[in-house]
């Protein structure tokens, strides 16, 4: 269930009331006339279920509510109602196959952003990943590939796709190209310095590296991988299972491609460079792809299943 916290200028809380009541799986309607100070109107309280929620919200939007009032969506992990199961059933489809658009939108317009706190992490993390290709340890890939905030952007611009923003694709678009630009770079020179105190050496790039040698050498599963672990992103986005997220950057090779790409220009191995870089377009298409396509699958999916259920309703 999710729980909606309205402010409604209080000559049009009925309209706003009756959108409410007409809503298949909304429960717990109540209202507190002149509660809002700051914009001035009435409270609106509710509970929606999710597969409803993306309906209730583009039907208030659609009202203008949130230029001249508010929209706050939460969401409930705990319901015990007889009212709210009700409205969980009465709901078409499922609530876990419910994707909640303005939320993705949201969510994604703020991952996507070209902030310092996200060059930080993504610079971070490819400092760890060009320690890990040059040890060879896995361990620190896994934990660069953790760390990495790439996903963030790769979902933007494939919501942007779907919902037809353009904004947020260029958004997101700036937000990868600059990101890995800039953390590359920086990882550039943070190989430098770790070659000029000794712990830096093209001997270590160039020796044998069975558990990370893969980030060089691109081939057709690393377009496969990139593909499934772009759908499981985008499932995870679109539904309940955010932990699933962690799984997806574990799974693909960018942050350690571009790491990888970064000390091997450091130390003038310009092969392995290029089959980084490969390996990171390839990354990034893969996911983009699958995220994208997922996406619209999912809008048709849920838009048929409203139409049926409306059928049966009429009929």
């Amino acid at each position: 269930m999710l729980h909606l916290r309205l402010i409604v200028p209080s000559d049009r809380t009925e309209e706003v009331v009756d959108t409410v009541e007409k809503t298949v799986g909304a429960a717990h309607l109540a209202v507190v006339p002149g509660a809002a100070r700051n914009p001035s109107g009435d409270l609106v309280l509710c509970d929606v279920a999710r597969e409803a929620g993306d309906e209730l919200i583009g039907r208030l939007r659609e009202l203008g509510l949130e230029h001249d009032g508010s929209i706050a969506v939460d969401s409930i992990d705990l319901s015990l109602s007889k009212r709210a199961d009700e409205a969980k059933d009465d709901a078409p489809g499922e609530g876990a196959d419910a994707v909640l658009w303005e939320h993705l939108t949201d969510a994604t317009h703020e991952e996507s952003t070209l902030s310092v706190t996200y060059l930080a992490f993504l610079t971070l993390a490819t400092m760890i990943a060009a320690c890990g290709v040059v040890l060879d340890n896995a361990i620190l890939i896994v934990g660069a590939m953790a760390v990495g905030p790439e996903f963030g952007p790769l979902a933007g611009f494939s919501t942007a796709v779907v919902q037809r923003l353009p904004r947020l694709a260029w958004r997101s678009f700036i937000a990868l190209i600059v990101g890995f630009a800039v953390s590359m770079a920086l990882t550039v020179l943070f190989s430098l310095f770790m070659g000029g105190i000794g712990l830096f050496d093209r001997a270590l790039l160039e020796g044998e590296r069975p558990n990370t040698a893969f980030i060089y050498n691109p081939d057709a599963f690393s377009f496969v991988v990139a593909v499934l672990a772009g759908i499981a992103g985008t499932l995870s986005l679109t539904s309940a299972k955010s932990g699933a997220l962690v799984g997806v950057a574990i799974s693909v090779t960018t942050v350690p491609a571009a790491a990888n790409a970064a000390v091997a220009l450091s130390l003038s191995e310009f092969g392995q460079a290029w089959g980084s870089t490969e390996q990171l377009l390839l990354n990034l298409l893969g996911i983009i792809l699958a995220g994208t396509l997922t996406l619209f699958v999912q809008k048709a999916l849920w838009n048929n299943q409203r139409k049926r259920t409306t059928r049966k309703s009429a009929a």
